[in-house]
């Protein structure tokens, strides 16, 4: 079907789907009942949601937390309640709960209540990719449709720093309230790591004083008749020249941790490469990525804030992006030129960030070659350096605090009537 035929479907089907949201208001909201998701319902126990239930749970065990999942199975804590995703259940329990917490977008025919409190935490805060009204002409209709249903029901949306205040309005197409409590996600990334570091090692086998770098590419889209799709892009990263490349520089042992975005983990299978047997640990299942990533020291990715946030550890963060130029043309261009090493990566829409000036410190390579030069080259010292301008130009907020006051404004809200 063409666009306008898919917009109208879509419509429809919202509709309906609203009817059944209006038929579940026969039941009360129930003033301790929590209902929690995380990315449209593929992932379980992970992300911004997981570390703000945690704080949750321990200052309110006596509250009802539910958890919307597409496929049950995942692993919860004993609090945590596993309910499926599916429209009748989610219309039920939405429509029951004080409060809604989510790090995605509800979908097309959700409809809250009066009463009911919706916190939505996002899923990248500080990030690279273009994304809402900053797509321009990539933003179909039918996924303005959708944004905009959602964000005219949220009562407050989480940011890390002044750049998120002046660059989501229009990239969340939100034009509510921001509470700036920092990323609950990256609170265990602050302070004291050594605990996931053992956990994580143990885990795999690996002696205590083995390197890891991990590998996190974002995952790429699509649109075909206003119906997004999301598919892998095959890398051309050379995995074992990067490892040696990691052991001539820094020294040590070293092994590679892969980890897809969690929109892909469902259809991935295990990635194996004999070239590295036991040097190449595939944590795409794991669902939590932050507890990995207080493990790791070192991180290479693409676009994904999984590149900013690693940093926060001040740890080496490099940039592998080997199709920059469809993926700019794609995207609608970056947000703000990604690297200060070269020309060719930056937005084509310049006129739509006051932090033009402002560039993320990681170096970015094309292929191989290049990053081998990249890696050889880096400068710890002016590396530094430059994640620390670039936090204080950003106004980041980073203390390890976020969770504790996300739950402060819950806790506001579950008071009321």
């Amino acid at each position: 079907m063409n666009e306008k035929t898919y917009v109208l479907y879509r419509r429809i089907k919202a509709f309906g789907n609203s009817l059944c949201f209006y038929a579940c208001r026969i039941f009360p909201i129930k003033k301790n009942r929590v209902v929690v998701c995380s990315f449209e319902g593929r992932s379980g126990f992970n992300d911004n949601p997981k570390y703000i239930v945690k704080e949750l749970h321990e200052q309110h065990p006596e509250l009802e937390i539910i958890w919307l999942v597409n496929k049950t199975g995942k692993k919860f804590p004993d609090y945590v309640i596993e309910k499926s995703n599916s429209l009748l259940s989610r219309a039920y329990y939405l429509t029951t709960a004080k409060v809604w917490i989510d790090n995605y977008r509800k979908p097309y025919g959700t409809v809250k209540r009066k009463g009911q409190y919706y916190m939505n935490t996002t899923h990248g805060m500080i990030g690279f990719k273009c994304i809402g009204l900053w797509r321009g002409d990539g933003l179909s209709e039918m996924a303005y449709r959708v944004i905009k249903n959602d964000s005219d029901m949220i009562d407050d949306m989480l940011i890390d720093s002044e750049w998120c205040a002046e660059m989501c309005p229009d990239g969340m197409i939100y034009y509510g309230n921001y509470l700036r409590t920092g990323d609950p996600r990256v609170d265990i990334l602050h302070g004291d790591k050594s605990f996931y570091r053992e956990k994580f090692r143990k885990e795999h086998n690996l002696a205590p004083d083995t390197k890891i770098v991990l590998f996190a590419p974002t995952f790429r889209e699509g649109n075909k008749a206003g119906k997004r799709s999301v598919f892998e892009n095959q890398w051309t990263l050379d995995f074992e020249r990067l490892l040696k490349n990691f052991e001539k520089k820094f020294g040590g042992n070293w092994v590679l941790c892969l980890r897809l975005h969690p929109q892909l983990a469902e259809a991935a299978g295990e990635y194996k490469d004999e070239r590295l047997g036991n040097r190449l640990i595939d944590a795409t299942k794991v669902e939590d990525l932050y507890e990995i990533m207080a493990a790791v020291d070192a991180c290479v990715s693409d676009y994904s804030t999984t590149a900013i946030d690693t940093s926060l550890m001040h740890v080496p963060v490099f940039l592998y992006a080997d199709d920059i130029e469809s993926y700019l043309r794609d995207r609608g261009g970056m947000i703000w030129n990604i690297s200060a090493d070269t020309d060719a990566v930056v937005t084509n829409k310049k006129e739509m960030t006051p932090n033009l000036d402002v560039v993320l410190p990681f170096s970015i390579s094309k292929d191989n070659d290049e990053f081998e030069r990249k890696i050889m080259a880096f400068d710890e010292k002016e590396y530094l350096q430059k994640l620390e301008d670039f936090e204080k130009a950003v106004e980041l907020v980073f203390d390890g605090k976020a969770s504790k006051r996300a739950v402060e404004r819950i806790e506001e809200y579950l008071k009321r009537p």
